[in-house]
């Protein structure tokens, strides 16, 4: 072949590999567009009963607007499926132990931890128990999701990457949305039993009742003007264990406190048009697409007119969550109550499903659940269950696990109702029956009241201390019913005229033993909000939203101080990087957690290297039982610990051979090793560099390839733990909420992710931005840009 004819060849080989390329690059382009929601035009649907719009504004906020509940329920499964059927996929799947088969077998060990609680069979029980009404737009909902996904002309994209078929959406499903929460927000309290039943087991009670003071000075309960803590007795010598360092993985200035969520409520005595004010920012793991999908659904009301709602939902179930319904608006944080318990059962050495509870012997159920693995062959999980629950062995010790998840009402549709009450009263009527994990429900009404009270199951029994920890089973050990409704606790009108919750104790009085103590966060935040809203006298939205967007240090700044204190001139002679940290603990302090401050890193550093100098080997210790077991699992409140030891310094409780200067010392060495592990120098380790925002879908774990495309951008956040304005790198405020019901035209909202969850819309990342900035935008959508309607066939 000559030369020329060899250059022509070549010439048509490039030609058809570049032809070639752009094909497939077409192909996948227009499979892309293909998963994109339909956002205008006309759908027949079989069994609607009249016309249904969905208008959106330029931020792709739905308007939803029908003449029954429903027709609207129909249209809200129908964009929810549009335009984030994965993300309910991965909801149902987590929640009922299936996620390999859709993912594969690095899956199962999620799917081994949460098929124990057997989530679907439970699902298909409390879908028999919904009422007539709620089991109609149930079925509703699910017709409008499979209806939206069918609509689509490709597939979501994730499908076509895992080279899966979407599955269709059952009833069942919409119910295991919600246990999915249980998993996010209940998930902690068996590796907190078993920490804290270590913690009993290799220390004293009068030691204990120093390392878990059940009160601390940080705590801001509502139904008393300031916390009074009883501080137990100094024993003469710590637990052997205490003082000994170690290896802990969690011993980090990374952030890593999953304790979140604010809400806050101003009554309408201090407020100008009489109608109280309510905020709310719930803190969750920030991922994409974002959690939240934001909705007005305009419905029917009891009277025959149109009730507007107006809020956030949940995709994989047809109501607003949090948000106003122009007569009261609420708002929920998590509420951390004790709410499972960790019984310890007699074994049969001759058979292994007979176990004793009390004096009596009681043969378990067995049941074999087949966990589908993506490609592979199902795995075959056993799960032992006894009248107090499924048994969990933890080394060669066997517990029932009684968790308030597992009660029947644990999940159901009561919640819906508060788009029709119209005041504080049923409103709280309402929460008490709701069967989601038990939530701090703030509400307010137009006539200016204000309350909190529990939405959500609560055990039906009191819950002391000795709940907190296991303890041996009995014939009376377990709750055997639900708490009623009318027996729980509530705060109405309270004459500073403000409510405030923030996951810390809510309860000073002797009704928090309705709730228990379930990992309650420290206070300090509860405390810096409250305070906040005090100093606001007579404040509107806007003002009432500012409150979750202070991010100052107060908390960090004590133990700045302590440093200080600590780093003497001749602590740091001869001690070059000792005498830098000192430098920059006074020089780089803004007062805030502020991105550009390194003096906040430090101190909080110095902090987090203390938690890791006295309780690291326990942490190491306990992380045999349970993987998220440790000290901090035990006890969230271990600061005031710590503060209370630095501040009275007491012998017994110093380590072999330290004084607590030394022990001082060594944490900050240990927080210079922490800072600088990276390459990065003291003086350039500031906040922002360490608390830079990693908001992105899970696909970007295994295919990092998809990062520029799948991620929101790499901002440097302000705020942190142990202040309003919680922010992590990928926790943090997934909303913000200020709304006075009845003026909704001046509600204030923002969240960090856009409403759909596809890479190619313009609605994907839509009003993040803002979010990083705390730009308040309107609560309420704007001009409508686009209508989609849905007619009756």
């Amino acid at each position: 072949m000559t030369k020329g004819v060899t250059s022509r060849w070549l010439v048509r080989l490039g030609l058809l590999a570049l032809a070639l390329t752009v094909l497939v690059a077409v192909a996948v382009w227009l499979f892309l567009r293909g998963s994109l929601a339909r956002l205008d035009g006309d759908v027949s649907v079989d069994g609607l009963g009249a016309k249904v719009t969905v208008t959106r504004d330029d931020h792709g906020v739905p308007t939803i607007s029908g003449d029954s509940r429903n027709d609207v329920a129909y249209a809200t499964g129908y964009v929810h499926a549009q335009d984030r059927f994965f993300q309910m996929d991965l909801l149902r799947r987590v929640a009922a132990g299936e996620l390999a088969g859709l993912i594969g077998e690095a899956a199962l060990p999620v799917d081994e931890g949460n098929r124990f609680h057997r989530m679907r069979a439970r699902a298909e029980v409390a879908l028999a128990a919904l009422t007539p009404e709620q089991r109609a737009m149930l079925d509703r909902y699910v017709a409008g999701v499979n209806d939206g996904l069918a609509a689509l002309s490709s597939r979501p994209f994730e499908y076509g990457l895992l080279q899966q078929q979407p599955r269709a959406w059952v009833p069942a499903d919409t119910l295991l949305v919600v246990w999915a929460m249980y998993f996010d927000l209940q998930d902690n309290l068996e590796s907190r039993e078993l920490a804290r039943g270590w913690l009993r087991d290799h220390s004293t009670p009068e030691q204990l009742a120093v390392l878990m003071p059940e009160l601390t000075a940080n705590d801001a309960p509502m139904d008393v003007a300031k916390a009074e803590p009883v501080l137990a007795p100094l024993p003469e010598k710590a637990p052997d264990w205490f003082g000994q360092p170690g290896e802990d993985k969690r011993a980090s200035i990374a952030f890593r406190s999953s304790v979140g969520s604010n809400n806050w409520a101003i009554a309408g005595s201090r407020t100008a048009h009489g109608g109280a004010i309510v905020a709310d920012d719930m803190h969750l793991g920030i991922r994409l697409p974002h959690i939240w999908y934001r909705a007005v659904l305009n419905v029917p009301d009891s009277k025959g007119g149109k009730r507007r709602v107006v809020g956030v939902t949940l995709p994989g179930a047809p109501l607003v969550v949090v948000g106003s319904n122009g007569a009261v608006a609420w708002g929920f944080t998590n509420s951390y109550g004790d709410y499972l318990d960790l019984l310890e059962l007699g074994r049969d050495p001759q058979n292994p499903q007979r176990f004793k509870i009390g004096e009596s012997w009681e043969t378990a159920t067995e049941h074999v659940e087949q966990l589908e693995v993506k490609g592979k062959p199902a795995v075959a999980f056993k799960v032992i269950e006894t009248s107090l629950g499924p048994v969990r062995m933890v080394g060669d010790k066997a517990y029932a696990v009684r968790w308030v998840a597992h009660d029947k009402g644990a999940v159901n549709f009561n919640l819906g109702n508060l788009e029709q009450v119209n005041t504080l009263a049923e409103a709280q009527a309402v929460a008490n029956r709701a069967g989601v994990p038990a939530q701090n429900m703030v509400a307010g009404d137009a006539a200016g009241n204000i309350g909190w009270t529990i939405a959500g199951p609560l055990p039906g029994r009191a819950a002391s201390s000795a709940q907190t920890f296991p303890y041996p089973a009995s014939a009376d050990a377990a709750w055997t019913s639900l708490r009623a409704p009318d027996d729980y606790p509530r705060v109405i009108n309270p004459d500073a005229g403000q409510l405030w919750t923030a996951n810390s104790r809510q309860l000073g009085g002797a009704d928090y033993a309705k709730l228990g103590d379930g990992g309650a966060d420290l206070g300090a935040r509860a405390s810096q909000i409250r305070d906040g809203l005090t100093a606001l006298g007579k404040t509107d939205e806007q003002g009432v939203f500012g409150v979750g967007l202070d991010d100052r240090a107060l908390f960090i700044g004590l133990w700045r101080d302590r440093a200080l204190a600590a780093l003497t001139d001749s602590a740091v002679a001869a001690m070059p990087q000792r005498a830098e940290f000192r430098r920059l603990l006074k020089e780089s302090w803004t007062g805030h957690a502020s991105v550009d401050s390194v003096g906040y890193t430090l101190a909080r550093a110095w902090m987090y290297a203390l938690y890791a100098e006295l309780f690291g080997r326990a942490n190491a210790d306990m992380a045999k039982l349970n993987k998220d077991s440790d000290f901090d699992r035990a006890n969230p409140r271990w600061p005031a610990v710590v503060a209370r030891l630095l501040d009275e310094r007491p012998a017994g409780w110093l380590p072999a051979g330290k004084d607590w200067r030394s022990v001082e010392l060594a944490a900050v060495d240990r927080a210079i090793r922490e800072v600088t592990k990276d390459g990065t120098p003291l003086a350039q380790a500031t906040w922002g560099k360490r608390n830079t925002a990693m908001i992105a879908h899970p696909f970007t774990r295994f295919l990092p390839a998809l990062k520029p495309w799948l991620s929101a951008p790499a901002d440097m956040m302000p705020g942190d733990e142990n202040m309003p304005r919680v922010a992590g790198p990928a926790f943090g405020q997934s909303q913000r909420l200020s709304v006075s019901p009845g003026r909704e035209e001046q509600g204030l909202f923002n969240m960090p992710g856009g409403q759909s969850g596809h890479p190619l819309s313009p609605y994907f990342l839509t009003g993040h931005a803002e979010w990083v900035q705390g730009k308040a935008q309107h609560l309420l959508p704007g001009e409508a840009v686009h209508t989609l309607s849905f007619v009756p066939k």
